[in-house]
């Protein structure tokens, strides 16, 4: 019995790796140059997609504790909603041990990517009032972070065009970056009340779904069931789907069909999926 469960258990493993290894970005595109750093944006269109349609588009921000990462890590999922008619950008953005940046330069990026997508729907063939920001981690809070944050703002941004995507998908998210436990205080204390995503929501806060491991050792579940409540308070969307047993990280192993699935179905309730 234990064979059996460790070969399918590296069947998975494996079906998963190739699933990404053959996820191919259908081209990318130049959004930000800081200095020598070129931050672009890996675009998987729909097939038979040209710019004279007008899908709906998700942003994807890859985590890594705005450290470290790689767009690829939402490849498979771009590659996917890309099949079901989206538009979808996995971003690059500057993190600390390529480009010795700080939290901050993390946020900025991100509403710099989110403005320029937004201000390139035409050519992207996206509908400017259907874009959605995804992530996980630190993704996470980025994503959240150009729906609520005021500030963060780059200052060769174009300001009049808004960052505020129009939904939010979020993997095991950064929320609280508090004194209270937050996660990454410790580097964001001197701005962490304006850098919070949980202590800036207001009404007019994007819907939100929340997929979360019930044993995330970075990310409690009382952090993201008080998010969902300050949402809910404020009048705003938050869908809650909690994965019982699984930690950090757990929806690009063995939890992909089902994290999927009720992505798939969030985005299909706002109209963003047929």
């Amino acid at each position: 019995m234990k064979t059996k469960l460790l070969l399918i258990v590296v069947v998975g493993m494996f079906n998963c790796l190739q699933a990404v290894e053959t996820a191919v970005p259908d081209k990318e595109i130049v959004y930000k140059q800081v200095g020598d750093v070129v931050l672009k944006l890996h675009v998987f269109d729909p097939p038979g997609h040209s710019g004279t349609k007008k899908t709906s588009a998700v942003v994807f921000f890859f985590g890594g504790g705005w450290l470290g990462g790689s767009p690829s890590q939402f490849y498979r999922q771009s590659h996917d909603l890309a099949s079901r008619g989206m538009v979808a950008i996995c971003a690059e953005y500057r993190v600390k041990r390529v480009h010795g940046t700080s939290p901050r330069e993390c946020v900025k990026d991100g509403k710099s990517a989110m403005r320029w997508v937004r201000s390139h729907a035409e050519e992207l063939g996206i509908d400017p009032d259907r874009i959605v920001a995804g992530g996980g981690s630190a993704g996470g809070h980025i994503a959240a972070a150009v729906a609520l944050l005021d500030g963060f703002n780059d200052k060769d941004d174009d300001l009049s065009v808004s960052p505020r995507p129009n939904a939010l998908v979020l993997f095991n998210p950064v929320f609280n970056n508090g004194p209270d436990g937050g996660y990454g205080y410790d580097r964001v204390r001197d701005y962490w009340q304006e850098f919070s995503p949980m202590h800036n929501i207001d009404r007019d806060a994007p819907p939100t779904l929340v997929l979360q491991g019930t044993r995330d050792k970075y990310i409690p579940v009382s952090t993201v069931e008080q998010y969902k409540e300050l949402m809910e308070q404020s009048g705003a969307r938050c869908d809650l789907v909690l994965y019982e047993g699984d930690g950090h990280g757990f929806f690009n192993e063995f939890r992909y069909v089902e994290t999927m699935t009720e992505v798939e179905r969030f985005l299909a309730s706002l109209g963003c999926l047929q």
